[in-house]
């Protein structure tokens, strides 16, 4: 496998041939009450109104978990839908883990009752899916098919073991449990980590870090992502946290290490190594690069990639403005990676910082509104189809549940690589 296949977490166009036959259409269940959310108005203007948009975008996130549960409780939504990924003939429905992991995150960012009960709903199945892995040893897969969990049974669809994928489920359960304070999330969160450290960890080519996991077939990936590292770093440093085990800080740093020895001289953070684990893979640049690394490690020294990314990956698309995923094609805005650089413009907080995460906000409200593929509640992952990632796939402007999230954390500042400050509760 290429060394710059798999970094990305969501669905690549490469995999989604290979899940058409998985899918089948078959009646959505009954949606689950959630009387206590607040609601917005279908007609509001969601450009001059965020609190409406933010409502609107958590009721497309309920009507996407609701779709596909089971009778003991287990929900998974579907990534993508609507465009390219639903037509008259066939529909997309696999839940990629990244961003069930999201939006898990996303339902404890606000933390209303319902939102809670999602997310544990969310949780429980991936708690589920990694109990019943045929493999059975702490990991998850890329992705599932909600019609099997709707079934009470696991159906994997993308059975790669990739090594941000596992620390994106760590992080949503590690939430969970500080959420929650159920003791399972945490268990569970704690077999994520043992797996990556026994199947990643690469301490014999330097910079030390992470590996890329395993492939479909179950073969070791021998390059190392920045990207993945990223994850790694913040997902270990929340376990240290919710923990007390030094060992925990100790791995992150190794991680973090790796990152900060991805950096360029102009600030911008490179994408890993090639498949010697040592030599820099300096094409493409991609923006969770920059992004993540700010976010994942706090170190101040990733401002000069958020400003480097400012100055090279924005796109403008029609009315719409944003970052593109890498420097390989900026042609097209990318509102995930919207959301998590205003996120981190946000959390950096120099010097109009605050109006440029204000403006890239803004331009995810105008695609909630305006966006080919819109709902007018959720958002759409590109400004229009056919963004190429220089990752080998292409990005569509489909209704998405990751991207939905990381606006929705953009919009509460709530960094997914940290625990938040309050103390775990109940949440009943």
């Amino acid at each position: 496998m290429s060394p710059l296949v798999a970094v990305r977490r969501s669905a690549p166009i490469s995999a989604v041939a290979a899940l058409v036959a998985a899918v089948v259409l078959l009646g959505a269940a009954p949606a689950m009450s959630d009387s206590r959310a607040p609601r917005a108005e279908t007609g509001t203007d969601v450009t001059a109104d965020p609190a409406a948009s933010v409502a609107l975008a958590y009721e497309f996130l309920d009507a996407r978990v609701d779709e596909f549960c089971d009778g003991a409780g287990h929900c998974l939504p579907r990534s993508y839908q609507g465009g390219f990924f639903t037509t008259p003939t066939w529909d997309f429905t696999p839940s990629f883990v990244y961003d069930d992991a999201l939006v898990v995150i996303a339902y404890t960012a606000r933390g209303l009752p319902d939102d809670l009960r999602r997310a544990r709903a969310i949780g429980d199945t991936l708690l589920f899916v990694q109990e019943e892995d045929p493999i059975g040893d702490g990991r998850t897969r890329a992705s599932y098919e909600p019609h099997g969990i709707r079934q009470g049974r696991v159906e994997i669809t993308g059975p790669g073991s990739f090594t941000g994928n596992q620390a994106w489920v760590g992080m949503a359960l590690a939430r969970l449990f500080h959420a929650t304070g159920e003791q399972r999330y945490l268990d569970g969160a704690l077999r994520t980590a043992n797996w990556i450290q026994d199947n990643t960890a690469d301490m014999t080519r330097a910079p030390y870090g992470y590996t890329g996991g395993q492939t479909d077939t179950g073969a070791s990936l021998e390059w190392k992502s920045t990207e993945h590292n990223t994850d790694v770093a913040g997902f270990f440093a929340q376990l240290a946290q919710l923990t007390g085990d030094a060992v925990w800080a100790q791995r992150s740093a190794v991680a973090a290490g790796f990152v900060a020895a991805m950096q360029s001289a102009d600030g911008h953070v490179d994408t890993g190594t090639l498949l010697d684990g040592s030599t820099v893979n300096t094409r493409p640049v991609p923006l969770d690069a920059q992004t993540w690394s700010a976010l994942g490690t706090g170190d101040a020294r990733y401002g000069a990639a958020l400003d480097w990314t400012l100055g090279h990956l924005m796109a403008t698309d029609g009315p719409y403005r944003g970052p593109s995923i890498s420097d390989v094609d900026v042609s097209k805005a990318w509102f995930e990676g919207s959301g998590h650089l205003a996120l981190a413009l946000r959390m950096r907080d120099a010097a109009g910082d605050a109006a440029q995460a204000d403006e890239l906000l803004a331009d995810i409200r105008l695609a909630q509104r305006d966006a080919v593929n819109g709902d007018g509640k959720g958002i759409v992952a590109t400004s229009t189809d056919g963004l190429d990632s220089g990752f080998g796939d292409l990005y569509y402007a489909s209704l998405h549940t990751g991207t939905t999230a990381w606006y929705l954390l953009a919009a509460a500042a709530d960094n997914p690589f940290a625990l938040p400050a309050a103390a775990a509760s109940s949440g009943e």
